[in-house]
């Protein structure tokens, strides 16, 4: 019984001494399902307001996949891979992809190197109380149309 009873204490102070063991962590802000199905939803009410069909992605902070749409009758196939890989680009480098876009255009020809990155515009960092938890990508018929959606998807997430 007295071992019981002993265990029960040992146990009950090592509860007790947990949040100070976590209290070095940072608490960091996530994108969930939830929030994704939001900005996805309200990028295709804007998509579908403008009469314009085409994908839509939402990623995390590592560039990967939360949720993909693609809506009926998509300007382009390609937009299956065009959006998350933007959406991928501005996550990453936690700007908007069409920076990397710009760097060429302007002369910084090397930075069409940077494998796996959709240099395009269309892909916007989702940002919280100043950290990049994620990214949108719109890909739809023109990179002024893939901006204007990825920035109504933007306009669902909660502040």
């Amino acid at each position: 019984m007295r071992i019981v009873v002993a265990c029960g204490i040992v146990l009950g102070a090592v509860a007790l001494l947990q949040p100070a063991a976590a209290a070095p962590f940072a608490e960091k802000k996530v994108l969930t399902l939830e929030i994704a199905r939001k900005i996805v939803t309200a990028a295709e009410s804007e998509a579908t307001r403008n009469h314009l069909a085409g994908v839509v992605a939402v990623v995390d902070d590592g560039g990967w996949p939360i949720l993909i749409e693609r809506m009926d009758h998509a300007a382009y196939l390609a937009s299956v891979e065009l959006a998350p890989g933007k959406a991928r680009t501005a996550a990453l480098f936690k700007k908007p992809s069409q920076a990397l876009e710009d760097a060429i255009n302007h002369g910084r020809i090397a930075a069409v190197t940077a494998q796996g990155f959709t240099e395009m515009q269309g892909g916007l960092p989702i940002v919280v109380d100043g950290e990049v938890i994620g990214a949108i990508g719109a890909s739809f018929d023109t990179p002024e149309h893939d901006v204007q959606i990825a920035q109504a998807g933007l306009t669902a997430v909660p502040r």
